[in-house]
């Protein structure tokens, strides 16, 4: 007997239909990989990162829903497409938030969210700290270029115990027991270590203290207290090490010299924009030569300030730090904030996928847009 076959096309429905039932995450869980993809960390200290607003739990996300800058019609846009937690680059609650009505349009998105159990993420400057985020996929714009970070961020973890750490060899008629006593009574000593070290044949003790710069003075004053432990003491500034690749804006150097023409066309064409705004250096001209490039996505005149190199590309920057730029020969272009920023989301969708391990949809807003339009 010939068994029917199932037509294609009612294959696809069922794994449809599969797919559906086993892709979801749990928010919580959610939103420690989307941490652990970019540190929150990383983010600047007068930032509002991270889930700003959480639906009761349990709460399962089906659709990640990515937009730059949540407004209204892109909230409106999310319940359509039934977004369990929309991830919005910039963070809608920045200020602290008194009241929760209808009256503003951000009470308003806090109330919709809430109402249809809708979480809201926002990494905003930890993806531009990150080597896979918005400032390195802005400097793809400029063609072939090597990059380092304007403002290097250091790892949040170290030292794990104060700024400063205090060495001092002592003997064993130094009394040592009463110091360590008088040492730990110190606020904000977070360390004491002791390890038996010789010293010229003679049998004495390392001891390291890890304290604060507060709390450095009373160490110092106590040590003083003996002039022979004092003229062995040393005193180490602990430095966060660097991390690789990571930080705030870019400074870029291209693989080869091109003209500031060249470079407007490229940024018009990566960003997709049939205009930007130019001020050229004194001196220069659009077939002028440039060798290195300082961006900044969003506006970047507290990073770019002082930077040196022959142009600088960013969303937006005072009238008065275009004018400071371009005395110094540097050539400034402006794209407008989030005209920097927004384009990173179609690649961001693509790492999350992976990140993710395709466990749920996301999708990019198609209402999400500058404010400003060329007109």
């Amino acid at each position: 007997m010939q068994l029917n076959r199932i037509p294609r096309q009612f294959l696809h429905i069922r794994s449809l239909i599969n797919l559906t039932v086993r892709s979801f995450m749990d928010l919580k869980v959610l939103v420690s990989s989307l941490n652990d993809f970019a540190s929150l960390s990383l983010a600047e200290s007068w930032d509002n990162v991270g889930l700003l607003v959480e639906p009761s739990p349990p709460h399962s996300v089906r659709t990640l829903f990515l937009t730059n800058d949540l407004t209204e019609e892109v909230m409106e846009e999310a319940l359509q497409k039934k977004a369990d937690l929309i991830l919005s680059y910039h963070p809608p609650i920045f200020q602290p938030l008194k009241r929760v009505t209808w009256k503003t349009w951000k009470e308003r998105l806090v109330i919709r969210a809430l109402e249809n159990r809708i979480g809201i993420y926002s990494p905003h400057t930890a993806y531009d700290a990150v080597p896979h985020g918005v400032n390195n996929w802005l400097a793809k714009g400029l063609g072939a270029c090597s990059s380092a970070p304007l403002q290097p961020a250091t790892a949040s973890s170290y030292p794990t115990g104060g700024s400063f750490r205090v060495e001092f060899t002592a003997c064993p008629d130094d009394n040592l027991d009463t110091i360590l006593s008088s040492l730990r009574g110190v606020p904000e000593v977070s360390l004491i270590t002791t390890v038996p070290a010789r010293v010229e044949g003679e049998e004495q003790t390392r001891v390291g203290v890890n304290c604060t710069q507060q709390a450095l003075l009373h160490v110092v004053a106590l040590l003083s207290q003996n002039s022979l432990l004092y003229q062995k003491t040393e005193i180490v500034s602990l430095q966060k090490p660097l991390l690789e690749d990571t930080g705030m804006g870019r400074l870029c150097a291209l693989k080869e010299p091109a003209s500031i023409s060249t470079l407007v066309e490229r940024v018009k064409s990566h960003l997709r924009l049939s205009h930007i705004r130019l001020a050229l250096g004194a001196g220069k001209s659009l077939e002028s030569q440039v060798k290195a490039v300082a961006l900044c996505a969003g506006s970047g005149s507290s990073v770019l300030k002082g930077t040196e190199s022959d142009l600088y590309l960013t969303g937006e920057m005072s009238h008065h730090d275009v004018l400071d730029a371009v005395s110094k020969g540097i050539s400034v272009i402006l794209c407008e904030h989030s005209n920097t920023e927004r384009g990173f989301l179609l690649e961001l969708q693509k790492e999350l996928a992976v990140h993710l391990q395709n466990k749920i949809c996301i999708i990019v807003s198609e209402r999400d847009r500058d404010p400003l339009q060329v007109v």
